[in-house]
């Protein structure tokens, strides 16, 4: 709950603040368990750090764009640096002249980013382009896309402006939960669809007019009070295909068919960080940091680990045969898809991971708390 922070609208804002104060108070007080101490490990697959860069410091939800061979990250002190994914070279820089709550989203050409003055900024090719306010506080990485940048805010409204000039297209206000999730929600694209985290449900979106296509439940929220029935989606999602999997908070892990707008399958489960996955396995980490690997066709579990309880790991990447997790030490952990063995262990600057691994070609980037930047190739 530490990494979560509650907000609140309309009428229910004093309560949510109170709400939120007794949760950080009941988390802080509570002496967390140690995490699991690393076990020696002989590596079984080769890998190397092949650079490293840096940005101010990532204090806020990150999501890394990846587009082409290129990486787009966003800092703290609203830096915002593209990097080629085979030797760090950097590419451009430009800042958005605050600090940011939510970063970045490029399609290649443009790249977005929002402050915590509400305002998204887009840069082309590092030159500021425009920027506008929004009406909320955002913390989900705007997605770029179709010329167009999509926003989010804890509100869970979406706006969608004209890439080129800044133009509000449509905004989205769906009726929703009381209380939603300071976060990184979920905002991605599929085919000619938006996908939009919409509480505990997904919804599917027509980017040019903002009219809701359909609607799946991820989770079925339960619970005596607005914080008990908490259930936002979180990102990063999975794609496979057709197949679309998300975490809705501390409530499940769940797959829709993305293309018809049905629920595939639902398993209740906890957990704050968003899931990975691809044609054989959907991979989560639970709150106590233990792992679960679920088959991506059927729900059903193909193993799990608790090799590292309780060691605050971040969503995950999977990649080829490598499921890939950063911890609250800065170590980036590999392991094997197809069983959970751990394969590889790489350290970073001691700070913890901030954001999922991503990948670039056969170049993993991993983004730490103190702004690090490490590129890894593993073999």
């Amino acid at each position: 709950m530490t990494r979560a922070v509650v907000r609140a609208r309309g009428f229910v804002a004093g309560l949510a603040a109170v709400l939120g104060a007794v949760l950080l108070a009941a988390c802080t007080s509570a002496e967390k368990p140690r995490p699991t101490p690393l076990e020696a490990l002989t590596p079984k697959i080769a890998g190397r750090q092949v650079w490293q860069a840096r940005v101010d410091s990532i204090r806020f939800p990150l999501a890394v764009a990846v587009t082409g061979n290129t990486f787009t990250v966003a800092g703290t002190d609203g830096g915002v640096l593209a990097l080629d994914a085979n030797d760090g070279r950097e590419l451009w820089r430009a800042n958005a002249g605050a600090p940011l709550t939510a970063g970045v989203g490029s399609d290649g050409r443009f790249a977005a980013v929002v402050t915590r003055d509400n305002e998204v900024v887009v840069f082309e090719a590092g030159r500021e382009k425009w920027r506008a306010r929004v009406g909320s506080r955002v913390t989900t990485a705007p997605l770029v896309a179709g010329e167009r940048v999509f926003v989010m805010g804890v509100d869970r409204v979406v706006n969608a402006y004209d890439a080129l000039d800044g133009r509000l297209i449509w905004t989205l206000r769906r009726p929703g939960d009381a209380l939603t999730l300071a976060q990184r929600g979920v905002l991605a694209p599929f085919k000619d669809t938006l996908l939009v985290g919409q509480g505990p449900r997904l919804a599917g979106v027509d980017p040019l007019r903002g009219s809701v296509r359909w609607e799946v439940a991820i989770a079925s929220p339960r619970g005596t009070n607005e914080v008990e029935r908490l259930a936002d989606l979180v990102g990063p999602v999975a794609r496979v295909g057709d197949t679309v999997c998300a975490r809705a908070f501390q409530a499940a892990v769940g797959c829709a068919d993305a293309e018809r707008g049905v629920l595939r399958w639902q398993r209740n489960v906890g957990g704050i960080e968003g899931v990975a996955g691809d044609e054989q396995v959907v991979v989560a980490a639970d709150g106590s940091s233990r792992i679960t690997a679920w088959r991506t066709a059927s729900g059903e579990v193909a193993w799990t680990s608790e090799r590292l309880l309780h060691r605050s790991l971040s969503a995950p990447l999977v990649v080829g045969p490598t499921v890939v997790f950063g911890d609250l030490e800065g170590q980036v952990h590999f392991l094997a898809r197809d069983g959970g063995e751990p394969q590889l262990r790489l350290p970073t600057d001691g700070s913890p991971v901030a954001a999922a691994p991503v990948v670039a070609g056969t170049t993993v980037l991993v983004a730490t708390r103190n702004g690090g930047l490490y590129a890894f190739r593993p073999q």
